[in-house]
């Protein structure tokens, strides 16, 4: 291969005592960082990376490995090894629940999916009444039952996010909130319309790795991280009016904050 005799990738150093397949991720990672391997591409395959750096099949795939949990590549059986897409949604906390968007019918994952110029989808969606588990429980105000609206957003066909509301029985039931489809604005525009107009959010955030469900809901790559976030809403008399639980998959969203400066 042309690309790997032209500077593309170093050489390995031969005094260094780090690990040569460690060197040789090191070489690859780099070359993503610089933009010699861009979004999408296919890197070498193992044969050109072992004429390349002179080491057996074995090393070639523990460098590769490396890059891999970092959810720097991703693997297709059969095609080769690719560089994974930077997150193409920028989310940005302090516009995505403004009420122009909710004026206007549009939901927040609408509005960040125009944005990024993809298709939105919500699927596996799923409404019932249920018990809440503690710690939900205790962010609502200790209700005995919620309404529980689970579902799946995808863009462009490609599964990014899952996410499950829970709402106070008392407030949900008998309403539009508890249809499949809420209305233009979503759930947040009905709320209002019931009188509880939304003052501001909570926000809890933290990256950790994916259980298996959460792979398979959302099609996960190895080594790529999920964000969660816990997100209540309080309505302008300060009642908890809905909880959002969300799993994000960190590769799909960049996560934007505005902060006031006094």
């Amino acid at each position: 291969m042309a690309a790997l005799s032209s500077g593309v990738l170093g050489a390995l150093d031969p005094t260094s005592d780090r690990a040569v397949f460690r060197q040789i991720a090191d070489q690859i990672r780099e070359a993503i960082d610089k933009g010699r391997f861009k979004e999408g591409a296919k890197l070498p395959s193992e044969a050109e990376l072992v004429e390349h750096f002179g080491v057996s099949r074995m090393t070639v795939r523990n460098a590769l490995s490396i890059l891999q949990s970092e959810g720097l590549v991703s693997s297709e059986h059969g095609k080769g090894v690719f560089v994974r897409p930077r997150p193409p949604v920028r989310r940005l906390a302090s516009d995505r629940f403004a009420r122009r968007h909710r004026d206007q019918g549009k939901s927040a994952f609408t509005v960040e999916a125009e944005a990024a110029g993809s298709k939105p989808e919500v699927d596996s969606l799923e409404v019932r009444e249920e018990k809440p588990a503690p710690d939900i429980s205790a962010r609502l105000g200790s209700p005995r039952k919620v309404l529980a609206r689970r579902r799946r957003y995808l863009l462009d066909g490609r599964p990014v996010e899952f996410a499950v509301s829970y709402l106070p029985l008392d407030l949900a039931r008998g309403t539009q909130i508890a249809e499949p489809n809420p209305g233009p604005g979503g759930i947040y525009a009905r709320l209002a319309e019931l009188g509880h107009r939304l003052d501001h959010f909570d926000e809890e955030v933290r990256a950790r790795m994916p259980s298996p469900a959460e792979v398979k809901m959302l099609r996960l790559s190895s080594g790529v991280p999920v964000i969660s976030l816990i997100r209540t809403a309080y309505d302008t008399e300060g009642r908890a009016v809905e909880v959002c639980d969300t799993v994000m998959a960190a590769d799909a969203y960049v996560l934007a904050y505005q902060l006031p400066a006094n």
